[in-house]
């Protein structure tokens, strides 16, 4: 297994690439990809923080600088934000690679609330590796997309407290409630 983050020298933010790369490593273990070869492309060319990743040898997560960044200090590395925004979409490879989710959308097919219920078991999953999670935003995001109500509560709640779910569970536990609501 190799990471590999590009750049190597930042020139309009203030983040370390190695630093990326040991975060990265620590995560890998973690979620048992030490068998695939991961390069992190950075754009550190914009505050904004989308993520994509790239199927391959490598695998390559194309990530905007903003995921990395301190809100309350721009253009500074935070930890949290690397260790988080980097444990997101690990997790998403690592499921694409499964066959559970052989029927999830592509990428660019995701829907608003497909990304919300990916997203909420993604950040549960985190949070049980003891990185630290703001559940109460990952909330306000699944209601966003589900609505505010007791379905949609309970819907997040058997999301967050799940760990082997397939992306037809998850579908399924969205688009029920989903229905409730409507």
């Amino acid at each position: 297994m190799t990471v590999e983050v590009t750049p190597t020298t930042f020139t309009y933010v203030y983040f370390d690439s190695a630093y990326i790369a040991r975060i990265a490593q620590r995560l890998i273990g973690l979620f048992h990809l030490e068998n695939h070869n991961i390069r992190i492309d950075v754009n550190e060319t914009t505050p904004l923080a989308k993520m994509h990743i790239e199927f391959g040898d490598p695998i390559v997560i194309n990530i905007q600088s903003g995921a990395f960044e301190d809100f309350s200090r721009p253009r500074q590395q935070s930890e949290p934000a690397t260790t988080q925004s980097l444990g997101r979409i690990l997790l998403k490879v690592r499921d694409r690679l499964s066959p559970e989710f052989a029927n999830a959308p592509a990428y660019e097919d995701l829907t608003l609330v497909q990304v919300a219920i990916w997203e909420t078991y993604c950040v549960a999953r985190l949070s049980r590796h003891d990185i630290d999670i703001n559940r109460q935003r990952w909330l306000y995001n699944f209601r966003n997309r589900h609505g505010f109500n007791d379905a949609s509560d309970r819907a997040f709640e058997k999301i967050w407290s799940s760990n082997d779910l397939t992306w037809e569970q998850l579908q399924n536990i969205s688009d029920t409630a989903i229905a409730l609501v409507q």
